[in-house]
């Protein structure tokens, strides 16, 4: 099983926002492609690495599971939406190779490892929306918001343990990445193509950020910030869930 806890709500909050938002068969099954790959990254460190031999044998078959279970998955995708929806998966395809050579390296808690893995997953709503019958333009707006609630998250989580650690506080980058994602939000909603909600959420986020970050800055051990962070995603992903659906 994955140890980062964080990895589990920044890979499973995609998934699913777009399947409360936007369902459909091939939905479900590029769901299932996408979790079995969210479950295989473990195995496969371990399937040739670990110097246990039991362990790479119980590694491998972990690993053959979960790729069978992603073959299985985007088989359902395909036959049920077809084929073109796929080009939608190459920013996807792009952020998760990043990630993929970061993590091979043993560097997969790297910056710019963890923004591309976050970013890989964050796009997945898009291709989602497209596989429901939704509009370019309205894939890219549920891909965004979903974006915006990702990666400027990993960098304030990071910000916050490092100057946890360190004291030495490198906020700007959290910042402004979410203040720019509220300023998208915004003109999104003026489109029309993303609720309300979705604004004022995001509005908050750049408040718990600027409070946490550069008011009170709290000295909370880093399971107590994932486990926050855990429920922001999940009250992020039900509330916008009923605001697109209403």
């Amino acid at each position: 099983m994955p140890k980062e806890h964080g990895s589990w709500s920044l890979a499973l909050e995609p998934v699913a926002l777009a399947l409360l938002v936007a369902p459909s068969v091939a939905g479900f099954g590029l769901a299932m492609a996408v979790v079995a790959g969210f479950f295989a990254r473990r195995p496969l460190r371990l399937a040739w690495s670990d110097a246990r031999a039991e362990r790479r044998i119980v590694a491998r078959q972990a690993l053959f599971t979960c790729v069978a279970a992603a073959l299985i998955g985007l088989g359902i995708a395909v036959s049920s939406g077809g084929a073109d929806w796929l080009i939608w998966l190459g920013p996807v395809a792009v952020a998760g190779m990043v990630f993929a050579y970061f993590d091979t390296k043993g560097e997969g808690r790297a910056e710019v490892a963890e923004i591309a893995g976050s970013a890989a997953f964050a796009g997945l709503p898009a291709a989602f929306a497209v596989l429901g019958g939704w509009s370019a333009l309205a894939a890219v707006a549920l891909g965004f918001v979903m974006l915006a609630r990702s990666v400027p998250s990993v960098l304030y989580v990071r910000a916050f343990l490092r100057g946890r650690k360190t004291v030495v506080h490198h906020n700007a980058p959290a910042l402004i990445l979410a203040i720019l994602a509220l300023v998208g939000a915004l003109l999104w909603n003026r489109a029309g193509l993303v609720p309300a909600l979705g604004v004022v959420f995001l509005a908050l986020l750049l408040a718990r950020a600027l409070s946490v970050l550069v008011i009170f800055r709290p000295n909370w051990r880093a399971s107590r910030v994932g486990m926050m962070e855990a429920v922001l995603g999940f009250v992020y992903v039900v509330g916008l869930a009923g605001a697109w659906r209403v």
